[in-house]
Protein backbone atom coordinates (compact mmCIF):
# COMPACT_ATOMS: atom_id res chain seq x y z
CA UNK A 1 0.00 0.00 0.00
CA UNK A 2 1.39 3.33 -1.06
CA UNK A 3 1.13 5.93 1.64
CA UNK A 4 1.48 9.63 1.02
CA UNK A 5 3.05 11.36 3.97
CA UNK A 6 2.22 15.03 4.24
CA UNK A 7 5.23 17.23 4.82
CA UNK A 8 4.89 20.10 7.19
CA UNK A 9 6.67 23.38 6.76
CA UNK A 10 8.75 23.81 9.89
CA UNK A 11 9.19 27.55 9.73
CA UNK A 12 5.65 28.75 8.97
CA UNK A 13 3.74 25.54 9.66
CA UNK A 14 1.99 25.65 6.27
CA UNK A 15 1.34 22.59 4.16
CA UNK A 16 2.32 22.46 0.51
CA UNK A 17 0.43 20.05 -1.75
CA UNK A 18 3.47 19.78 -4.01
CA UNK A 19 5.69 18.60 -1.18
CA UNK A 20 5.20 14.90 -0.32
CA UNK A 21 7.01 11.65 0.40
CA UNK A 22 5.83 8.36 -1.07
CA UNK A 23 6.75 5.08 0.68
CA UNK A 24 6.48 1.79 -1.18
CA UNK A 25 5.91 -0.09 2.07
CA UNK A 26 5.19 1.90 5.25
CA UNK A 27 5.15 -1.31 7.39
CA UNK A 28 8.15 -3.45 6.44
CA UNK A 29 9.07 -6.60 8.34
CA UNK A 30 12.47 -8.26 8.23
CA UNK A 31 14.40 -11.02 9.94
CA UNK A 32 16.91 -10.25 12.65
CA UNK A 33 20.41 -10.23 11.18
CA UNK A 34 19.25 -9.43 7.65
CA UNK A 35 18.99 -6.12 5.75
CA UNK A 36 15.99 -4.02 4.81
CA UNK A 37 15.36 -1.08 2.48
CA UNK A 38 12.88 1.76 2.93
CA UNK A 39 12.07 2.61 -0.70
CA UNK A 40 10.65 6.12 -1.02
CA UNK A 41 10.44 9.25 -3.23
CA UNK A 42 10.11 12.93 -2.23
CA UNK A 43 8.94 16.02 -4.08
CA UNK A 44 9.40 19.80 -3.60
CA UNK A 45 8.72 23.03 -5.45
CA UNK A 46 10.37 23.67 -8.75
CA UNK A 47 13.34 25.96 -8.67
CA UNK A 48 14.57 24.81 -5.28
CA UNK A 49 17.79 22.91 -4.60
CA UNK A 50 18.09 20.16 -1.97
CA UNK A 51 20.99 20.87 0.36
CA UNK A 52 20.60 18.13 3.01
CA UNK A 53 18.74 14.87 3.71
CA UNK A 54 18.40 13.03 7.02
CA UNK A 55 16.65 9.98 8.54
CA UNK A 56 15.43 9.92 12.14
CA UNK A 57 14.11 7.36 14.56
CA UNK A 58 11.33 8.17 16.99
CA UNK A 59 12.03 7.53 20.68
CA UNK A 60 10.62 8.38 24.06
CA UNK A 61 12.94 10.47 26.18
CA UNK A 62 11.75 11.64 29.59
CA UNK A 63 8.24 10.63 28.52
CA UNK A 64 8.48 12.91 25.50
CA UNK A 65 8.35 11.59 21.91
CA UNK A 66 11.35 12.94 20.01
CA UNK A 67 13.05 12.26 16.70
CA UNK A 68 16.76 11.39 16.88
CA UNK A 69 19.14 11.39 13.92
CA UNK A 70 20.38 7.94 13.03
CA UNK A 71 23.85 9.43 12.72
CA UNK A 72 23.64 10.38 16.42
CA UNK A 73 22.72 6.87 17.57
CA UNK A 74 25.76 4.72 18.38
CA UNK A 75 23.81 1.48 17.84
CA UNK A 76 23.32 2.39 14.16
CA UNK A 77 26.95 3.19 13.46
CA UNK A 78 28.06 1.55 10.20
CA UNK A 79 24.65 -0.12 9.89
CA UNK A 80 22.56 2.46 8.03
CA UNK A 81 23.10 3.66 4.49
CA UNK A 82 21.33 6.44 2.59
CA UNK A 83 20.95 4.97 -0.88
CA UNK A 84 18.87 7.86 -2.31
CA UNK A 85 20.04 11.15 -3.72
CA UNK A 86 19.42 14.90 -3.44
CA UNK A 87 16.95 14.88 -6.27
CA UNK A 88 13.86 12.76 -5.47
CA UNK A 89 15.03 9.40 -4.06
CA UNK A 90 14.97 9.15 -0.26
CA UNK A 91 15.58 5.41 0.13
CA UNK A 92 17.37 4.07 3.22
CA UNK A 93 19.05 0.71 3.90
CA UNK A 94 19.55 -0.83 7.35
CA UNK A 95 21.96 -3.74 7.75
CA UNK A 96 22.49 -6.45 10.36
CA UNK A 97 19.08 -5.77 11.87
CA UNK A 98 18.68 -6.05 15.61
CA UNK A 99 15.52 -6.53 17.58
CA UNK A 100 15.94 -3.03 19.03
CA UNK A 101 15.66 -1.59 15.49
CA UNK A 102 11.91 -2.13 15.64
CA UNK A 103 10.20 1.25 15.63
CA UNK A 104 9.20 4.41 13.71
CA UNK A 105 11.44 6.12 11.15
CA UNK A 106 11.08 9.63 9.70
CA UNK A 107 12.62 11.41 6.76
CA UNK A 108 13.61 15.11 6.49
CA UNK A 109 15.11 17.17 3.70
CA UNK A 110 16.28 20.80 3.47
CA UNK A 111 16.34 22.96 0.37
CA UNK A 112 18.05 26.29 -0.16
CA UNK A 113 14.87 27.97 1.06
CA UNK A 114 13.07 25.74 3.58
CA UNK A 115 13.30 22.50 5.59
CA UNK A 116 10.58 19.80 5.76
CA UNK A 117 10.05 16.59 7.67
CA UNK A 118 7.34 13.93 7.42
CA UNK A 119 4.58 13.97 10.01
CA UNK A 120 3.99 10.21 9.70
CA UNK A 121 6.58 7.47 9.48
CA UNK A 122 7.68 4.04 8.37
CA UNK A 123 7.18 1.39 11.05
CA UNK A 124 9.77 -1.40 10.95
CA UNK A 125 9.17 -4.79 12.60
CA UNK A 126 12.20 -6.99 13.25
CA UNK A 127 11.33 -10.63 13.76
CA UNK A 128 13.05 -13.94 14.45
CA UNK A 129 12.76 -17.29 12.72
CA UNK A 130 11.44 -20.03 14.97
CA UNK A 131 11.79 -23.65 13.87
CA UNK A 132 9.55 -26.44 15.07
CA UNK A 133 9.61 -30.15 14.27
CA UNK A 134 6.51 -32.33 14.64
CA UNK A 135 7.32 -34.56 16.39
CA UNK A 136 10.90 -33.95 17.49
CA UNK A 137 11.51 -37.63 18.26
CA UNK A 138 10.33 -40.24 15.76
CA UNK A 139 10.90 -43.81 14.75
CA UNK A 140 12.02 -44.74 11.27
CA UNK A 141 9.00 -44.61 8.97
CA UNK A 142 7.08 -41.98 10.95
CA UNK A 143 5.93 -38.73 9.32
CA UNK A 144 7.84 -35.52 10.10
CA UNK A 145 6.71 -31.93 9.48
CA UNK A 146 9.06 -28.91 9.51
CA UNK A 147 7.62 -25.48 10.38
CA UNK A 148 9.32 -22.09 10.15
CA UNK A 149 7.38 -19.43 12.08
CA UNK A 150 7.75 -15.64 12.41
CA UNK A 151 5.73 -12.85 13.97
CA UNK A 152 4.93 -11.35 10.56
CA UNK A 153 4.30 -12.53 7.03
CA UNK A 154 7.44 -13.18 5.01
CA UNK A 155 8.15 -14.58 1.59
CA UNK A 156 8.86 -18.27 1.05
CA UNK A 157 11.19 -20.03 3.44
CA UNK A 158 13.78 -22.68 2.62
CA UNK A 159 15.15 -25.52 4.74
CA UNK A 160 18.59 -26.95 5.42
CA UNK A 161 19.87 -30.03 7.24
CA UNK A 162 23.46 -29.84 8.47
CA UNK A 163 24.11 -27.18 5.81
CA UNK A 164 22.50 -29.10 2.93
CA UNK A 165 19.19 -28.07 1.28
CA UNK A 166 16.05 -30.02 2.19
CA UNK A 167 13.69 -30.54 -0.74
CA UNK A 168 10.44 -31.02 1.21
CA UNK A 169 9.33 -29.85 4.66
CA UNK A 170 7.29 -33.06 5.12
CA UNK A 171 8.75 -36.55 4.75
CA UNK A 172 8.87 -40.09 6.12
CA UNK A 173 11.79 -40.18 8.53
CA UNK A 174 14.64 -42.63 7.95
CA UNK A 175 17.83 -43.18 9.92
CA UNK A 176 19.81 -40.84 7.64
CA UNK A 177 17.35 -37.97 8.28
CA UNK A 178 18.61 -37.45 11.82
CA UNK A 179 20.48 -34.15 12.21
CA UNK A 180 20.16 -30.41 12.80
CA UNK A 181 17.57 -28.46 10.80
CA UNK A 182 17.23 -24.71 10.27
CA UNK A 183 15.25 -22.43 7.99
CA UNK A 184 15.89 -19.15 6.17
CA UNK A 185 13.96 -16.66 4.07
CA UNK A 186 14.35 -17.37 0.38
CA UNK A 187 16.85 -14.93 -1.07
CA UNK A 188 18.39 -14.29 2.36
CA UNK A 189 19.82 -17.76 3.00
CA UNK A 190 22.80 -16.33 4.88
CA UNK A 191 20.45 -15.38 7.76
CA UNK A 192 19.33 -18.60 9.39
CA UNK A 193 17.23 -19.67 12.32
CA UNK A 194 18.62 -21.42 15.35
CA UNK A 195 19.02 -25.13 14.53
CA UNK A 196 16.81 -27.79 16.06
CA UNK A 197 17.72 -31.47 16.25
CA UNK A 198 15.67 -34.29 14.80
CA UNK A 199 16.16 -37.60 16.61
CA UNK A 200 15.23 -40.65 14.52
CA UNK A 201 15.11 -43.93 16.41
CA UNK A 202 15.70 -47.13 14.47
CA UNK A 203 16.51 -50.80 15.16
CA UNK A 204 20.08 -52.10 14.79
CA UNK A 205 21.46 -51.74 11.27
CA UNK A 206 24.57 -53.17 9.59
CA UNK A 207 25.03 -55.78 12.32
CA UNK A 208 28.42 -57.43 11.79
CA UNK A 209 30.81 -59.83 13.54
CA UNK A 210 34.55 -59.28 13.86
CA UNK A 211 36.80 -62.24 14.70
CA UNK A 212 40.10 -61.68 16.55
CA UNK A 213 42.65 -64.29 17.55
CA UNK A 214 46.41 -64.53 18.23
CA UNK A 215 48.89 -64.97 15.40
CA UNK A 216 49.98 -68.37 16.65
CA UNK A 217 46.64 -70.05 17.17
CA UNK A 218 46.72 -73.36 18.97
CA UNK A 219 44.48 -75.62 21.02
CA UNK A 220 44.73 -73.42 24.13
CA UNK A 221 44.19 -70.11 22.31
CA UNK A 222 41.18 -67.90 22.88
CA UNK A 223 39.15 -66.50 19.98
CA UNK A 224 36.92 -63.44 20.44
CA UNK A 225 33.88 -62.59 18.33
CA UNK A 226 32.75 -58.95 18.63
CA UNK A 227 29.31 -57.81 17.51
CA UNK A 228 28.79 -54.22 16.33
CA UNK A 229 25.85 -52.31 14.87
CA UNK A 230 24.44 -48.88 14.14
CA UNK A 231 21.31 -48.24 16.21
CA UNK A 232 19.38 -45.45 17.92
CA UNK A 233 19.14 -45.88 20.80
CA UNK A 234 22.28 -47.99 20.99
CA UNK A 235 21.77 -51.74 21.17
CA UNK A 236 21.44 -52.87 24.78
CA UNK A 237 21.37 -56.65 24.30
CA UNK A 238 23.47 -59.03 22.24
CA UNK A 239 22.74 -62.76 21.90
CA UNK A 240 25.05 -65.29 20.20
CA UNK A 241 24.00 -68.40 18.26
CA UNK A 242 25.90 -71.24 16.59
CA UNK A 243 24.68 -73.37 13.70
CA UNK A 244 26.15 -76.83 13.22
CA UNK A 245 25.68 -79.64 10.72
CA UNK A 246 24.33 -83.08 11.59
CA UNK A 247 26.48 -85.72 9.77
CA UNK A 248 23.80 -88.37 10.06
CA UNK A 249 20.92 -86.37 8.56
CA UNK A 250 22.77 -83.75 6.52
CA UNK A 251 20.71 -80.96 8.13
CA UNK A 252 21.76 -78.18 10.51
CA UNK A 253 20.66 -76.97 13.92
CA UNK A 254 21.10 -73.67 15.75
CA UNK A 255 21.37 -72.99 19.47
CA UNK A 256 22.33 -70.14 21.79
CA UNK A 257 25.96 -70.09 22.93
CA UNK A 258 26.29 -66.81 24.83
CA UNK A 259 25.31 -63.18 25.40
CA UNK A 260 27.05 -59.80 25.51
CA UNK A 261 28.77 -57.80 22.81
CA UNK A 262 31.87 -60.07 22.90
CA UNK A 263 31.74 -63.87 22.69
CA UNK A 264 34.94 -65.49 23.92
CA UNK A 265 35.86 -69.04 22.82
CA UNK A 266 38.71 -70.18 25.08
CA UNK A 267 40.83 -73.28 24.43
CA UNK A 268 39.81 -73.77 20.80
CA UNK A 269 38.66 -77.24 19.86
CA UNK A 270 37.44 -78.96 16.74
CA UNK A 271 33.87 -79.01 18.06
CA UNK A 272 33.88 -75.20 18.03
CA UNK A 273 33.51 -75.40 14.26
CA UNK A 274 30.27 -73.83 13.08
CA UNK A 275 28.46 -70.79 11.76
CA UNK A 276 28.21 -68.00 14.35
CA UNK A 277 25.81 -65.07 14.33
CA UNK A 278 24.83 -62.39 16.82
CA UNK A 279 21.46 -60.79 17.39
CA UNK A 280 21.51 -57.09 18.38
CA UNK A 281 18.45 -55.62 20.12
CA UNK A 282 17.29 -52.18 21.29
CA UNK A 283 13.91 -50.74 22.31
CA UNK A 284 12.88 -50.35 18.65
CA UNK A 285 13.64 -53.85 17.38
CA UNK A 286 16.22 -56.56 16.76
CA UNK A 287 18.41 -57.59 13.82
CA UNK A 288 20.66 -60.59 13.15
CA UNK A 289 24.14 -60.37 11.72
CA UNK A 290 25.24 -62.42 8.75
CA UNK A 291 26.73 -65.78 9.73
CA UNK A 292 30.49 -66.17 10.11
CA UNK A 293 31.99 -69.61 9.57
CA UNK A 294 34.77 -70.66 11.95
CA UNK A 295 36.71 -73.75 10.93
CA UNK A 296 39.21 -75.47 13.23
CA UNK A 297 41.63 -77.75 11.43
CA UNK A 298 42.25 -81.06 13.25
CA UNK A 299 45.89 -80.99 12.17
CA UNK A 300 47.13 -77.67 13.52
CA UNK A 301 44.04 -75.95 14.86
CA UNK A 302 44.33 -73.16 12.35
CA UNK A 303 41.41 -70.72 12.21
CA UNK A 304 39.95 -69.48 8.91
CA UNK A 305 37.25 -66.95 8.16
CA UNK A 306 35.68 -68.50 5.07
CA UNK A 307 32.79 -66.15 4.38
CA UNK A 308 29.07 -65.61 4.73
CA UNK A 309 26.13 -67.92 3.95
CA UNK A 310 22.52 -66.90 3.51
CA UNK A 311 20.39 -70.02 2.97
CA UNK A 312 20.06 -73.55 4.30
CA UNK A 313 21.68 -75.21 1.28
CA UNK A 314 24.76 -72.99 1.45
CA UNK A 315 24.97 -73.46 5.23
CA UNK A 316 24.96 -77.25 4.86
CA UNK A 317 27.58 -77.13 2.11
CA UNK A 318 29.79 -74.77 4.13
CA UNK A 319 29.52 -76.90 7.23
CA UNK A 320 30.30 -80.10 5.37
CA UNK A 321 33.21 -78.44 3.60
CA UNK A 322 34.58 -77.40 7.00
CA UNK A 323 35.28 -81.01 8.00
CA UNK A 324 38.88 -82.09 7.45
CA UNK A 325 39.85 -85.21 5.50
CA UNK A 326 40.66 -87.13 8.69
CA UNK A 327 37.24 -86.24 10.09
CA UNK A 328 35.56 -87.49 6.95
CA UNK A 329 37.56 -90.73 7.06
CA UNK A 330 36.68 -91.15 10.72
CA UNK A 331 32.99 -90.64 10.02
CA UNK A 332 33.09 -93.13 7.15
CA UNK A 333 34.91 -95.63 9.36
CA UNK A 334 32.32 -95.25 12.10
CA UNK A 335 29.53 -95.84 9.62
CA UNK A 336 31.30 -98.95 8.23
CA UNK A 337 31.74 -100.39 11.73
CA UNK A 338 28.10 -99.73 12.53
CA UNK A 339 27.05 -101.47 9.29
CA UNK A 340 29.28 -104.48 10.07
CA UNK A 341 27.86 -104.75 13.58
CA UNK A 342 24.33 -104.58 12.21
CA UNK A 343 25.18 -107.27 9.65
CA UNK A 344 26.63 -109.56 12.32
CA UNK A 345 23.60 -109.04 14.53
CA UNK A 346 21.28 -109.87 11.66
CA UNK A 347 23.29 -112.99 10.73
CA UNK A 348 23.38 -114.15 14.35
CA UNK A 349 19.68 -113.59 14.81
CA UNK A 350 18.83 -115.45 11.62
CA UNK A 351 21.03 -118.39 12.54
CA UNK A 352 19.52 -118.55 16.01
CA UNK A 353 15.99 -118.67 14.59
CA UNK A 354 16.92 -121.40 12.09
CA UNK A 355 18.48 -123.67 14.76
CA UNK A 356 15.45 -123.26 16.98
CA UNK A 357 13.12 -124.24 14.14
CA UNK A 358 15.18 -127.34 13.41
CA UNK A 359 15.04 -128.41 17.04
CA UNK A 360 11.28 -128.03 17.13
CA UNK A 361 10.87 -130.06 13.92
CA UNK A 362 13.07 -132.93 15.26
CA UNK A 363 10.99 -133.15 18.46
CA UNK A 364 7.74 -133.47 16.51
CA UNK A 365 9.15 -136.37 14.43
CA UNK A 366 10.29 -138.36 17.48
CA UNK A 367 6.84 -138.05 19.01
CA UNK A 368 5.26 -139.56 15.90
CA UNK A 369 7.73 -142.51 15.94
CA UNK A 370 7.01 -143.27 19.55
CA UNK A 371 3.29 -143.42 18.84
CA UNK A 372 3.87 -146.30 16.23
Amino acid sequence: MIAFLVLSFLGAGTVGADRAVTFENPNPCAVEGSSVEFRCLYNYQNGQTVRKTEWYKGEFKNDVWIRVKLSDLASYRNRFEFIGDQQHDCSLALHDLQHSDTGYYYFRFDTDRFGWRSKTSVYLSVTELHVRLYPDTVRAGDSVSLQCNTSCHLSSTVWFKDGHPVSKPEFQAQAEDAGNYFCAVEGQESVQSEPVALDVQYPPLNVSVKVTYPDNLNESSSVNLTCSSSANPAAQNYTWFRRTASPSSGSSSIFQVGSGQVLSLPSMEVNHTGLYLCQARNTVGETNSTEVLLTISAKNYGLFHLGVTRNHTEITKELWSSFSLSQVILLIGVKVVILLLLTLVIIWAGRHIRIKNEEENDHDYENESTGV
